[in-house]
């Protein structure tokens, strides 16, 4: 096993005194090639391009000396650390520090950025580094080869982001880009870069210098899965009440990183309480009147949505592939055409029993693990406690456990 390990960090500052003191007594170099290029690192040292992170881990457990790790940034924030210390490997390790990139773009762009959210984007990420894109206003990416600014920009299409992309941070060819989402594709982009994608509901005013948790704080909205109904602009219609909408938010389990389809969207009410809890939401409805609500209430509660304005199934072929789905209306025919998607979850819900086992029946054959429960939910005026509105629906739910593992 190595004698000692150390991780230095490189943010194309001048090396500090630790950093060069690991590196003058360093009998083996690994990283990328432009680090094995600095000056600092001894000639007589074994040199290690750095591709596959655990194979490096690898060669450097079974190497006898003085072993130091380049990486760019910080290599404790989403970087190398983190499988070196893998127990597999026994090494004990010494970290020496850089300005993160991510900190680095954010200080290029002039911006704050405790209320960003930050992703890795691979090419097995990239969906999911969209969504979030999607559902935030700031979004920072550690971008991948093949899964760079123009990949993004074009998983993004129908939603408008604003793209602050910082290419080679830290070295002579840096370069500060600021371009429209839909135009990330038109050229190409220099590896390393990060990306900040900005968009949708902004808070602003003295409530955006109270927060206390780095990321998006769920805690300063209205607390509950489901808003009452007084929350949305007029009446709700009969499936969305606040019991069947907390049903299908417990069954759905919508999480940052999905994206969740909202069929029948009606006034907003499930796609908002689905955006609340970080994921991305396409509502669809075929009323204008429904998507002139929801994108009303969107901002009203400050999430962003993807209205789309058809009639599903026809409305679904160009939408982007769903994790979790609600069907709010449509029918049978509808929950069909959405199965054949592949959708972890969908959830839906009948008025009555022969609508239910039709339902229930053409989620089996598509593979679903079925469940199906009667909700009856009643309404007591506390002054009196007698009844003022009763509710029944036949609450379905299908789970794919295919793509649940």
């Amino acid at each position: 096993m190595a004698d000692r390990v150390t991780v230095i960090g490189w943010d194309g500052s001048p090396l500090n005194a630790a950093a060069r003191s690991a590196l003058g007594a360093a009998t083996l170099v690994a990283g990328a090639a432009h680090h094995l290029e600095l000056p600092e690192v001894p000639r007589t040292a074994e040199r290690i391009r750095l591709g596959s992170v655990a194979l490096a881990a690898r060669r450097i457990a079974a190497h006898r000396g003085s072993a130091v790790v380049l990486a760019d940034g910080d290599p404790g924030f989403f970087g190398v650390v983190r499988t070196l210390r893998g127990p597999e490997y026994g090494l004990e390790v010494e970290v020496v520090p850089a300005v993160s990139s991510v900190a680095a773009a954010f200080a290029r762009a002039g911006m704050a950025w405790e209320d960003a959210q930050v992703v890795v984007a691979h090419p097995r990420t990239l969906r999911r580094a969209v969504n979030v894109c999607r559902a935030h206003a700031k979004v920072a990416v550690l971008t991948s080869p093949g899964a760079g600014p123009a990949e993004l920009g074009l998983l993004l299409e129908g939603v408008h982001r604003t793209f602050v992309i910082c290419e080679e941070l830290g070295t002579e060819r840096e370069q500060v880009s600021v371009v429209t989402s839909d135009k990330a594709a038109d050229r190409s982009w220099r590896d390393p870069n990060v990306v900040i994608a900005i968009g949708g509901p902004v808070t602003t005013g003295p409530a955006a210098d109270a927060g206390w948790l780095a990321g998006r704080d769920l805690g300063t909205g209205p607390r509950g899965w489901t808003l009452p109904a007084e929350s949305y602009d007029g009446p709700l219609g009969e499936g969305e009440t606040d019991l069947l909408r907390a049903a299908q938010l417990a069954r759905l389990g919508p999480r940052i990183g999905d994206l969740v389809w909202d069929i029948g969207c009606a006034s907003g009410a499930f796609a908002v309480e689905a955006a609340r809890a970080g994921a991305a939401v396409i509502a669809v409805d075929r009323v204008l009147d429904a998507c002139a609500r929801a994108d009303a209430a969107a901002r009203r509660h400050g999430v962003q949505l993807q209205i789309v304005q058809g009639l599903a199934p026809h409305v679904l072929e160009n939408l982007q592939e769903p994790d979790v789905v609600r069907v709010g209306g449509g029918g049978a025919a509808v929950v069909s055409a959405v199965a054949d998607r592949r959708p972890q979850r969908i959830v839906t819900h009948a008025a009555t029993r022969d609508a239910a086992e039709l339902i229930g029946r053409d989620l089996s054959e598509h593979g679903y693990q079925v469940e199906c429960a009667l909700l009856q939910s009643v309404e007591l005026d506390t002054r009196a406690w007698t009844e003022t509105e009763r509710s029944v629906a036949f609450l379905l739910s299908g789970v794919l456990a295919e793509r649940e593992r």
